[in-house]
């Protein structure tokens, strides 16, 4: 029988979760073995883990009893939301408090709960410059995690606050450089002069993995992190060096980002304002050296850009 400790992860087969999944079974003399839960235990992303060496377990946010059961056992739990499936603060807030009831009934010794600032903070729902969205809030998908880190500490499990930041795999679904009519390589950013503090998804599981090994040190406290803080001229400037030509950087305006008519615009819009004006908190909490303690093997812009080239090339 094994002696060590099983982290059961939700979200595994997604960005945060199956990087954390994949950080424990890359390393097999560690403390640590893997539970993989998963709506669907055959996907082939769900079998891959599998194969890996991962104990892969059916379980869902909307099945409090699934949960318990799949976290029965654990030493720590890896809880994550996607506000992007329902596009609804209220859905991920019942999800998270879900999750909350699920860890303490289990006995869990130690929880990493995905999470974000409250924006409300930056710019409150009473400043006529940005609408107000589902009701109370600025920018949901962060605000209502700000809200549900309530869940984790009333419910007295040991928890780690993970605050995660821009994915730039977002680059590689259609927010990197594109070809003006002029031919030019053109990278559109709502963020003026501003740093944007970015992270390659795999380096968020594998921070939490760092969490997790370091016991309880980082119990009760707050862990922001990024792999860069960038203006939009240095990301230009990075695309460039990559693809090998030229990349104007053009900033848009959040009226403009809002008004475009893209799915989530309006949250969008709002969530690059809060970056732009909250961006001396935002990235100063986001300390590099400490996430690199944490994370040995963080990948900076320029070096997670190297790996994605092919993807991020326009037509």
């Amino acid at each position: 029988m094994s002696d060590k400790k099983i982290i059961a992860v939700l979200g595994s087969t997604g960005a945060q979760g199956g990087g954390l999944v994949r950080a424990i079974l890359d390393d097999p003399d560690g403390p640590f073995t893997a539970r993989a839960i998963t709506r669907d235990a055959g996907t082939a992303k769900a079998r891959a883990l599998a194969e890996r060496g991962a104990e892969v377990v059916e379980a869902s946010l909307e099945d409090e009893d699934s949960l318990r059961r799949a976290f029965e056992g654990a030493h720590g739990v890896y809880v994550v939301t996607n506000f992007w499936e329902s596009f609804s603060a209220d859905v991920e807030l019942a999800q998270a408090a879900t999750a909350a009831r699920a860890v303490k009934a289990a006995g869990v010794a130690h929880v990493v709960w995905s999470t974000l600032e409250d924006t409300r903070d930056v710019i409150p729902v009473s400043d006529p410059r940005v609408p107000v969205l589902q009701e109370r809030y600025t920018v949901p998908h962060f605000d209502a995690k700000a809200e549900a880190d309530a869940f984790f500490r009333d419910s007295g499990v040991p928890t780690t606050y993970l605050r995660t930041t821009f994915y730039w795999e977002g680059f590689t679904q259609g927010s990197g450089p594109t070809r003006g009519e002029d031919g030019r390589l053109v990278l559109t950013l709502p963020m003026g002069e501003a740093r944007l503090a970015g992270v390659a998804a795999e380096d968020i599981g594998r921070t939490a993995y760092g969490i997790f090994a370091a016991g309880q040190e980082y119990v009760g406290k707050t862990v922001s992190i990024a792999g860069d803080h960038l203006t939009g001229e240095q990301y230009a400037a990075a695309f460039a060096d990559a693809l090998g030509e030229p990349v104007d950087y053009r900033p848009l305006t959040h009226d403009q980002l809002r008004s475009l008519g893209v799915p989530a615009g309006e949250e969008l819009g709002n969530m690059f304002q809060f970056y732009v004006e909250g961006e001396q908190d935002f990235v100063g909490a986001r300390d590099l050296d400490r996430v690199r303690a944490l994370n040995p093997r963080l990948q900076s812009f320029r070096g997670w850009l190297d790996e994605h080239v092919e993807a991020v090339k326009p037509a």
